[in-house]
Order: structure tokens, then C-alpha cells, then sequence
């Protein structure tokens, strides 16, 4: 990873479904029962969220816009997951996300809508102090698009477009323990 200096001023963005959680290919997930904690991610998210000033996820839900599921399922899994995240001493301070089907909604990835409303909600955000966690292009484009330090998490390790990202990692645990050991070694 390209040494980046990271204290209580930075803000980190997480994509969810991919990064925190098992991603279902060509589905979505509409309830709790679908939803599984991607391994160490629950401690690797109290551990960053010791690091960073900030912690926000944004997510497209494309799936509630669909009919799929409906925003009171969507917000049951959100509270499930933010109840975890604290049981471990972790913390999301704000959950973002936006449920249009149509790709040129300003709140969807990788259009900037949600990163403009953290930034609204929470003053102190500097996005060239922040960090994107993404696992898709328009995780990474939403970063690009913001001036933002993009991490991409790629688990198949088969993806190579250095201009796509700053690094890569196979998980978040993995981006955890090396900017944590950056940390050690200042």
C-alpha cells in the first residue's frame, strides 16, 4: 500500500455488500437471513473506527427500487449490522444509501450525491482526507469522482488496473492489519 499518513481527521467510506458483508451474485440481499459478515470484518471495523474520525457506508440498493424489498427490510438489516458492529466495540456513524434504478441518479455510485451528504451532515469531512473501500468501478469512480484515496477490495486478486485504484486488498481485514502496522511503524 502507497504510505498514506491516517489519523482522527480522515474520514473512511465503506461500500457494503462486497467489503462488510458476502456479496449474492446477480441477486440482492433482501433480508437478514442473506446477510453474512464477511470473516474478521466486525473487528477490522472496530479497529479502523479506532483510527479514523469518521466511519460511513455508502451502498447502492438498487433492489429496494426494484420492488424486491422494501426500505423497512433494508433498515432491518442496517440496524442488525450496526447492532453488531457496536457489540464489538465498533462503530458506523451514519448509513447512506440510495435506492434508484436509474444509473444517472445523483445518489447513486459512482455519482457523488451521498459522499455531498455526508459531507453536509458531518462538516469536518475533508475528502482528500478520506478514504473509499469499494469493491466495484463505481466504488472506486465515486472516490476518483469525490478526491478521495481509493481501496479496492478484489478477492479473485485478478484485477490490475493500477489507474482504477491507490491499492488493493483481498479484504478489509487485510487493509486493516496493513494500515494498522503502517501506523506502528511511524
Amino acid at each position: 500500500m502507497k504510505k498514506i499518513v491516517v489519523d482522527k481527521i480522515w474520514t473512511l467510506f465503506l461500500d457494503r455488500d462486497g467489503v462488510i458483508n458476502e456479496k449474492l451474485e446477480n441477486d440482492y440481499i433482501k433480508s437478514w437471513d442473506e446477510f453474512k459478515f464477511k470473516d474478521e470484518v466486525l473487528q477490522s471495523i472496530a479497529g479502523l473506527a479506532k483510527i479514523f474520525g469518521r466511519v460511513i457506508i455508502v451502498t447502492n440498493q438498487r433492489g429496494v427500487g426494484l420492488g424486491l424489498m422494501t426500505e423497512d427490510a433494508l433498515k432491518e438489516i442496517h440496524d442488525k449490522m450496526l447492532s453488531a458492529v457496536t457489540s464489538v466495540s465498533g462503530r458506523i456513524d451514519k448509513i447512506y444509501y440510495c435506492t434508484a434504478v436509474e444509473n444517472n441518479a445523483e445518489c447513486r455510485k459512482p455519482n457523488i450525491g451521498m459522499g455531498l451528504k455526508a459531507k453536509t451532515e458531518f462538516r469536518e469531512i475533508i475528502f482528500s482526507k478520506s478514504i473509499i473501500v469499494g469493491d466495484s468501478f463505481s466504488d472506486m469512480e465515486f472516490g476518483k469522482n469525490l478526491g478521495m484515496k481509493r481501496i479496492f477490495i478484489d478477492s479473485s486478486n485478478n484485477f490490475e488496473n493500477y489507474e482504477f485504484y491507490d491499492s488493493k486488498f483481498k479484504s478489509l481485514h487485510d487493509f486493516y492489519i496493513e494500515l494498522r502496522e503502517n501506523i506502528k511503524s511511524d
